[in-house]
């Protein structure tokens, strides 16, 4: 087809957000309730379309992050997690959506506003469940963004933000197990923390645990990238994050 006979399509930009954190040792994304049509009553990421033709792609995702759930961008480093732009993917039309990707520890409850009707934190297994079916392609960008939130825990520090300002080993490993999805062996997750040098250092005196046993007290090193990274189990990690 020649050049002069060629249209360009119309395409709506918007963005979608995929916000992570760890509650009760499990880990949550945050979901708003659709007040609009479509899927109007259905759970999705929070998110929605550029407000005008000059508007920045991680300007709108702070804007649609305040505007249904409250959330300030002092409160969250948005990273770019990708773009969705399958033909069929909303029925209002070809929409192509940039998705921005958060971790962060002790975030607040939501509040919803604008177009939803409700925003809470909701467990990652249960939003991926068969049951939830999250509206649009929102299962797959979940999904995207559980698998990247993953491979930053294998290649960064970013677990020991979500321990106190000293932590046991012991508490380090909850986080992993609760953002991989999997338990892990202690005697191998405490070899596997001790040989990254710079990850973690020791605190001083020592906590008693539960059981009554002395524990050794760490806070986080110097170093913000694992090398050797702390690898997954293999083929263990999958949807449910208990």
């Amino acid at each position: 087809m020649s050049d002069d006979r060629w249209v360009a399509p119309a395409v709506l930009l918007a963005v979608d957000l995929v916000i992570l954190t760890l509650r009760e040792s499990r880990l949550h994304v945050l979901l708003i309730e659709r007040g609009v049509q479509p899927y109007q009553g259905a759970w999705a990421l929070p998110g929605g379309f550029l407000s005008h033709e000059k508007e920045d792609l991680l300007a709108a995702a702070h804007r649609e992050l305040a505007e249904e759930a409250g959330l300030g961008p002092d409160q969250l480093h948005l990273e770019q997690l990708g773009f969705y732009g399958a033909p069929d993917r909303d029925p209002r039309g070809r929409v192509v959506s940039a998705a921005y990707l958060a971790i962060a520890p002790r975030l607040p409850e939501p509040v919803a506003g604008t177009d939803a009707s409700e925003a809470c934190w909701t467990p990652v297994a249960q939003a991926l469940s068969d049951d939830a079916r999250l509206a649009f392609d929102h299962a797959q960008i979940l999904t995207d963004g559980v698998d990247q939130a993953r491979e930053k825990l294998e290649r960064s520090a970013l677990a020991t933000a979500f321990c106190g300002p000293t932590f046991t080993i012991s508490e380090l490993q909850d986080v992993y197990e609760a953002v991989w999805g999997v338990p892990l062996d202690a005697r191998n997750f405490y070899r596997k923390v001790q040989s990254v040098d710079g990850f973690i250092v020791p605190a001083g005196p020592t906590r008693r645990t539960e059981g009554g046993r002395p524990a050794r007290l760490f806070r986080p090193g110097p170093r913000t990238t694992l090398h050797p990274p702390m690898s997954r189990p293999l083929g263990r990690a999958g949807k449910e994050t208990t």
